[in-house]
């Protein structure tokens, strides 16, 4: 989950819906797939952060008791090995997006343990079997991913609220097509990405956050719960060109 500490305690922010939200984004963006890929791609979008690791212990909770960002969590082989599961039933293109975005993700850990090699190993004969049986081109599916990716890091920068004050410019990554993406909040509070990449020159994105109010939890079973009493507040943003 995503936490953002406020005045009256916590934010929290599933990553499901910032996946959610990673969709929203690459829905406005000009389709450049055949259909069939071009929803494949948004399903990956919407779901690279699925089969999270059940709460049991104090896998959400910092040593203090505070709720953990998803940052402060070490590598989960299974909930990655989750996430590909889960894909494998929507078919090869979206297995194969997935995999590559735990590759994107994890391959920096190479070298730390036998069995994180061996999953990094396995990612790579995969995503070269599935290129080769679908059949798809290296680079038409690093483009493909790159936008993924792209809209994932936007959708973090988004639920994190890392937007800098006073109109600075931040970089967002590279885009499908290699080019630099930057973004800036204006005094209106619109958001703007420059180079404009998107269909619409205005649209809404948003997200749904819990407002946890209680600062310190026992366990993870009593997060969960305050989580789930917790009122919601929707986030919204505006894009505009």
């Amino acid at each position: 989950m995503i936490v953002n500490y406020t005045a009256d305690g916590w934010q929290i922010i599933y990553q499901q819906a910032h996946a959610l939200l990673a969709a929203q984004l690459l829905h406005q963006w000009p389709a450049f797939l055949p259909p069939d890929r071009w929803v494949g791609l948004l399903a990956a979008a919407a779901q690279h952060d699925d089969g999270q690791r059940r709460w049991d212990g104090r896998y959400a909770l910092t040593p203090t008791g505070a709720p953990a960002n998803f940052t402060m969590k070490d590598f989960s082989p299974e909930q990655a090995r989750e996430v590909l599961r889960e894909a494998r039933f929507q078919g090869r293109w979206r297995s194969l997006l997935t995999s590559m975005h735990l590759s994107f993700l994890y391959e920096e850990l190479r070298g730390q343990s036998p069995a994180t090699d061996a999953f990094l190993d396995e990612l790579r004969r995969c995503q070269q079997r599935w290129r080769r049986e679908l059949p798809v081109k290296k680079d038409e599916t690093q483009q493909a991913y790159a936008l993924l990716q792209w809209c994932d890091r936007l959708s973090l920068i988004l639920c994190r609220r890392e937007l800098p004050e006073m109109e600075r410019a931040l970089e967002i990554s590279l885009g499908p097509d290699g080019r630099r993406y930057d973004l800036r909040q204006r005094a209106d509070e619109t958001v703007h990405v420059t180079p404009w990449p998107f269909a619409a020159p205005e649209f809404e994105v948003s997200v749904e956050a819990a407002v946890v109010r209680q600062l310190q939890f026992r366990d993870d079973e009593e997060l969960s719960a305050a989580i789930k009493a917790a009122p919601l507040q929707t986030l919204r943003w505006t894009l505009r060109r």
